[in-house]
């Protein structure tokens, strides 16, 4: 029996983006109807990356660095920041953390809120036209071939599953940051955002090993709420057919 590939994923406007240990592939479906598809060989590897304080940012850089290859594979992809409403929450989202920032709350609740906000423009992302059930589909076809079966629309490895871990060690990097002297506080709040980055991934790589444990539960719980309720909705049969596409061409390229 063929060992079962770990794979991620990405939803994109109008298609899935499919990435294994060495290899990844994108299909989308064009206005016209068409469904094209590109597969390539990974250019940089975060698996090779072994320092724990890089492993986990260099998990993150290695999602975002396919993106420039998919769009000169596939120029009609539709990426999720380019919609212009994106770019404007990011703005909003900026303004808000200054005001946040100086606000009266104490610095715990203070370091929160700023946390919270940080994440929004991600999570208005996931809003309005088929990027939703793209996603869903992308978690329908990877779950599916890793359990054989049919699986719901939330995945248990979503990157969402990130927001707990995030919260809780963003606000901590950043009160230590603040008490740092105020020459040092801008490197200090660097290497708290490092530092958050690189917990988090290690957090959420263990939680998926120890999906049961309690802590491991509360940490998922607020992912799991964004993907159920905002991130994911149920995909036509169209678009599942465009995510198991990408799937098959990922799989293709990694045996």
């Amino acid at each position: 029996m063929t060992d079962t590939v770990r794979l991620g994923g990405m939803a994109l406007g109008n298609g899935v983006l499919v990435h294994g240990p060495t290899a990844w592939a994108c299909a989308i479906r064009t206005g016209d109807g068409e469904l094209k598809v590109a597969a390539r060989r990974k250019r940089f590897r975060a698996a090779q990356v072994r320092n724990p304080l890089l492993r986990g940012p260099a998990k993150l850089a290695e999602a975002f660095a396919l993106l420039p290859q998919v769009k000169r594979e596939l120029p009609e992809a539709e990426l999720p920041m380019q919609r212009p409403q994106v770019a404007a929450s990011m703005v909003v989202s900026a303004a808000a953390l200054q005001l946040a920032r100086r606000s009266a709350l104490g610095p715990a609740a203070r370091e929160l809120l700023t946390a919270a906000l940080s994440v929004a423009p991600a999570a208005f992302a996931l809003r309005g036209g088929e990027l939703a059930a793209y996603h869903g589909a992308e978690h329908m076809s990877i779950g599916a071939y890793e359990h054989g079966r049919a699986r719901p629309k939330e995945h248990e490895r979503c990157g969402s599953h990130l927001v707990g871990p995030m919260l809780v060690t963003t606000a901590a990097g950043n009160l230590v940051a603040e008490r740092a002297p105020e020459r040092y506080r801008p490197a200090a709040r660097a290497l708290a955002a490092l530092g958050a980055v690189a917990a988090s991934v290690e957090t959420f790589g263990w939680m998926t090993r120890n999906p049961k444990h309690p802590l491991a539960r509360a940490l998922a719980r607020p992912g799991h709420e964004l993907q159920h309720r905002v991130g994911t909705r149920e995909p036509t049969p169209e678009q599942l057919e465009v995510a198991e596409a990408a799937l098959a061409a990922c799989l293709e390229l990694e045996r």
